[in-house]
């Protein structure tokens, strides 16, 4: 009796306790020299993956990885480094693993310390490390031995803002020395910065590869679960420039014609509501897109309501043409108090933005919006991001992109 048991046991069928997931499938990319290639994606999409193979800490079951030059990277928090060693000793260890001898990791210690600026704690365990200290120091090490190849997985969300801007500075001068960087972020504003190409990763494959703002905003529409849909054909004649006051008056043409529209625009939005027009005016010039500095300027738009809203916002955001945020802010968030009104199927509203203008000489994108606040939840009913370009002309001989009205004395 036992000998049938045990056969039966044999040819029972084997319990599986996993499933198998496929992290990455059908990956193709090449990266050049002194380029910045920046990766976006949802969690999950296989972005961490794709770079530990790259960096060799994980085998792939499939394909093949062929990298030229010697790779330093600074992947998820506590990757890397000995927790029981110091700070100088993981230093060194590190330095080794890249293949430098004890010697050329010595002549460039002082740099490293000095850039992760964590004082006597560079002689302490990394175990007693914030994990702000972990990255300022396993950056500092990364960028201090001279890479050919620099990944980085969303390590500097973690560092403040100091120290961001400095690791910035450390990515434009590595670049300049022929660095190729890989850098993956959640944040759409460093990919159009800092990245000269960018892959959105989407369920384990390339969903979108290309110009950093076109990866941006495909990488929004997967995060708000929206459709891009094209934009209805406009072909009437531009509208004339109106005298008449009235907002009415001054908005009867196409969005699309009017002096300033940026055709590169992105829009998105379920299109409840739409906006169909807009007007500029400064000084009571109307439809100016040159204007002039430290002067207010208004920015109308006509709203076409198709379903009843009942807490409409309307928002507007100005950026430089690189992608960084000036200024933004909304109807339910502005400074004297949220605008509260309802709209119902077929309304048409006319909003008036007064800008006060604090920006410097230079070139300007404004974004518009109107979204409804429904249970306290944000729903875009027509998003038109970059859709104004603006000049601002004879701003003073302060530096930068907002005039902050520095005065300076002497007491």
């Amino acid at each position: 009796m036992i000998m049938p048991r045990f056969q039966r046991w044999l040819r029972r069928p084997i319990k599986q306790y996993y499933t198998e997931h496929e992290a990455l499938k059908d990956i193709s990319f090449s990266v050049g020299k002194g380029e910045t290639l920046g990766i976006i994606g949802r969690n999950g999409a296989g972005k961490s993956t794709l770079l530990q193979i790259i960096c060799g800490t994980l085998q792939a079951t499939a394909g093949q990885v062929e990298i030229n030059g010697r790779v330093a990277a600074l992947l998820e928090l506590g990757a890397g480094f000995n927790a029981e060693f110091t700070g100088r000793e993981n230093v060194f260890i590190y330095g080794a693993i890249l293949g430098l001898s004890h010697q050329e990791i010595a002549a460039r210690f002082d740099e490293i310390a000095d850039f992760a600026a964590i004082g006597e704690f560079i002689d302490q365990p990394v175990k007693t490390y914030s994990s702000g200290m972990y990255v300022r120091l396993a950056f500092a090490v990364s960028v201090c031995l001279d890479p050919e190849i620099l990944i980085v997985d969303e390590a500097l969300a973690v560092g403040d803002v100091k120290f961001q801007a400095k690791c910035f500075r450390r990515f434009e001068e590595l670049v300049s020395r022929g660095t190729t960087i890989l850098f993956v972020t959640h944040s759409t504003e460093q990919i159009v910065r800092h990245c000269d190409r960018a892959i959105l990763l989407h369920e384990g494959g390339i969903a979108c590869e290309g110009e950093p703002r076109t990866v941006s905003n495909y990488y929004l529409d997967l995060m708000f679960g929206v459709r891009r849909e094209e934009s209805p054909d406009v072909s009437a004649e531009k509208a004339p420039l109106a005298s008449a006051r009235s907002g009415h008056d001054l908005l009867t043409g196409h969005f699309n014609d009017r002096p300033g529209y940026n055709e590169n625009e992105y829009r998105w939005g379920n299109r409840l509501a739409e906006i169909r027009d807009f007007h500029i005016s400064q000084d009571g010039v109307t439809h100016e897109t040159s204007l002039v500095a430290e002067k207010p300027f208004v920015v109308l738009i006509a709203v076409d309501f198709k379903a009843y809203c009942e807490n409409p916002i309307y928002g507007l955001t100005i950026k430089t043409p690189d992608g960084v945020t000036v200024y933004s802010c909304n109807s339910r968030d502005q400074r004297k108090g949220a605008l509260y009104s309802i709209a119902n199927a077929g309304d048409e509203k006319i909003i008036k933005y007064t800008v006060g203008n604090f920006l410097g000489t230079g070139e300007f994108l404004i974004s518009l919006g109107v979204a409804a606040d429904q249970g306290g939840e944000v729903v875009p009913l027509d998003r038109r991001f970059d859709s104004i370009h603006i000049t601002i002309v004879n701003a003073s001989t302060m530096g930068g992109i907002v005039d902050l009205r520095l005065e300076v004395e002497e007491l």
